[in-house]
């Protein structure tokens, strides 16, 4: 089920990298940036990663925190910001449960074949915690862009 923009953001707690539990709760009143990836440190999430990461003083400028979400556990997470220098929260969503209330997990095509799998989603979740914008499978690359872009409009 996709989610509409103007809805309530589905609540949520996760763990971050470093095994701390954040909740969407706690970005109250801020604008955040909420995009889910299948998993670190590959090909496309890569590009995405280190995309927001580059844009992340626009973010920063607009007032707009970042957070990625995949099911990549903390220890992974933590490798995966060592190596590239990522400086925004990531979180572990291991059963999935909040990609799905998202719409962010589920059948998807992946070269031709119907498969069950994380969709490349993201959404702004505006201060009051309704849904700005919502894109679903989205291409990695110039995303991170084409959401600072749709912030500034």
């Amino acid at each position: 089920m996709k989610l509409e923009i103007g809805t309530p953001a589905p609540a949520f707690t996760l763990a971050d990298q470093s095994g701390t539990p954040v909740s969407l709760a706690d970005f109250a009143g801020r604008r955040v940036v909420l995009y889910f990836y299948p998993a670190d440190d590959t090909p496309g999430c890569t590009t995405e990663a280190c995309q927001f990461n580059d844009e992340l003083s626009a973010f920063g400028d607009l007032a707009v925190t970042v957070l990625g979400v995949s099911p990549d556990g903390g220890s992974k997470h933590q490798r995966f910001i060592a190596k590239y220098g990522l400086n925004f929260t990531l979180l572990s969503d291991p059963d999935r449960s909040v990609m799905a209330t998202y719409g962010a997990y589920g059948e998807k095509q992946l070269y031709g074949k119907t498969v069950t799998g994380v969709i490349r989603s993201t959404f702004v979740i505006g201060p009051t915690g309704l849904i700005e914008h919502a894109w679903y499978g989205v291409r990695a690359n110039g995303h991170a862009a084409r959401v600072l872009a749709a912030l500034t409009d």
